[in-house]
């Protein structure tokens, strides 16, 4: 999976706001995506989440899902269930974020969007709910496809 056209594509799911770059919400969440996909591990991960960026990949079949997985077991299920379900999406801080990511992954796409891991993680806390939110429209994480299909057919 290539970052860039994930991120592209997400840029164009969240209503332009990730084209043009690898510092927008979209690149930003395509490196993210890209990087647990690449089996990025947490060997300096904060919270337990050594060795997620494996796991993650695997996860519901998607990095979205280990993604996801990564933030309930980091604490955030509240947060990641309203993302998902069909009512309010609850927010999330970058501080929550930067707990629940395995270090490592932070670090790349911090390093991918040319920010700091605080910025990266501030920028992925105001993106994320919404994208998760167009991603799964009824309620429940697509299955089967790859996440740049998902996306196509959520442009439709």
């Amino acid at each position: 999976m290539a970052g860039n056209d994930l991120g592209s594509l997400l840029g164009g799911l969240l209503g332009g706001s990730g084209q043009g770059g690898s510092g927008g919400a979209g690149g930003i969440l395509g490196s993210l995506l890209g990087a647990l996909a690449g089996g990025q591990t947490g060997q300096g991960a904060r919270s337990g989440a050594a060795g997620a960026g494996g796991a993650a990949a695997g996860a519901a079949g998607s990095p979205l899902g280990g993604l996801l997985d990564l933030l309930t077991r980091s604490g955030l299920l509240d947060q990641a269930q309203s993302w998902i379900g069909t009512g309010e999406n609850k927010s999330v801080s970058g501080a929550q974020i930067a707990q629940a990511l395995p270090d490592d992954t932070l670090r790349k796409v911090a390093d991918d969007a040319g920010v700091s891991t605080e910025e990266a993680a501030d920028r992925i806390a105001r993106s994320l709910p919404q994208a998760v939110d167009k991603l799964t429209p009824d309620g429940s994480l697509p299955q089967g496809d790859s996440l740049e299909d998902i996306i196509r057919q959520q442009r439709l």
